[in-house]
């Protein structure tokens, strides 16, 4: 007989405001022995250093947590100019240094090169994968890693500040798996001058905004009471970015047996991924087709 968790059944998304000086895992393990849940994910990685939305997943809700991974995000951060470091970030050895100091016309035209569809080398001190090892564990061997460049989808990147020459503040929105650092860095290479990351926080991914996040210290004081609950957003919100559908109790009963069950549907076209809800609450992820939905995501209903 399969082993029973620990925890509640309790399903839902927590937006957390990360400080700096924690890493992701270590958020996401907190919010799970506050809410004495008995499961938890995050919807990307925050490096330790970075601040803001980290969306958490409890229960039922780490199923949609990969429609979260695949949203857009948005990042306020800050460049150094004339330095670059063999991190890509602060926390790094400066390796090169540069008196150059672009202009703000220079800056602005430069970031174009960033926009669209466009391939990116992540950080040697990145989680990438060589041969099974972690980049940054070979980069902390002294190892000079070979890492393949990776597609990332850029939709803005803008300058916002110029505090002084040594500085520049952009705000970029981007798709899955951007990193911040290697922005930076190549922004700094454009240039001719260098560069790398200051300071980094994530303003909002996908329905999720900083400033609807939870404190660390808000969540300390209020672990395993009543009151934390009330910080708790529905399932449902990690599927903002999908068409709903609407399933009758026949289909609903069908689809949480994972069999296709009927929905009423009017801005979905065939074979479009969509959701189910039942009364306003999810049911099933699948595949609309012909007046029915494919489930490849059931959701199982418990009370919080």
């Amino acid at each position: 007989m399969a082993r029973k968790k620990k925890g509640r059944d309790i399903s839902g998304w927590l937006v957390v405001d990360k400080p700096a000086g924690i890493t992701s895992t270590a958020v996401v393990n907190k919010v799970k022995w506050a809410f004495d849940a008995n499961k938890a994910g995050h919807a990307g990685t925050l490096d330790p250093e970075a601040t803001g939305v980290l969306a958490v997943a409890l229960g039922e809700a780490t199923k949609t947590i990969p429609y979260i991974t695949d949203a857009l995000k948005a990042y306020e951060f800050t460049v150094r100019l004339g330095q670059a470091t063999n991190t890509d970030d602060a926390e790094g050895e400066v390796i090169a240094r540069s008196d150059a100091r672009p202009d703000d016309t220079a800056i602005k035209e430069a970031l174009n090169q960033f926009l669209g569809d466009i391939e990116q080398i992540p950080p040697q001190f990145s989680a990438v994968k060589i041969n099974g090892e972690r980049a940054y564990k070979l980069a902390r061997d002294g190892q000079d890693v070979d890492i393949a460049a990776r597609p990332l989808y850029v939709d803005s990147l803008i300058m916002i500040d110029r505090p002084d020459a040594d500085h520049v503040v952009l705000e970029m929105v981007c798709g899955k798996g951007g990193y911040v650092r290697s922005i930076a860095r190549d922004l700094g290479a454009a240039l001719g001058c260098y560069g790398h990351v200051l300071r980094l926080r994530r303003i909002w991914s996908g329905p999720f905004d900083a400033q609807d996040g939870i404190s660390i210290e808000t969540l300390d004081a209020q672990a395993k009471t009543t009151d934390i609950d009330a910080h708790l957003l529905p399932l449902e919100d990690g599927l903002a970015d999908l068409p709903e559908v609407i399933c009758t109790p026949q289909g609903a009963s069908r689809l949480q047996n994972g069999n296709p069950g009927m929905v009423i549907a009017s801005d979905v076209d065939y074979g479009d991924e969509c959701w189910a809800s039942l009364d306003g609450h999810a049911v099933a992820v699948g595949t609309y087709k012909s007046g029915e939905l494919h489930p490849s995501r059931v959701f199982v209903r418990r009370p919080n």
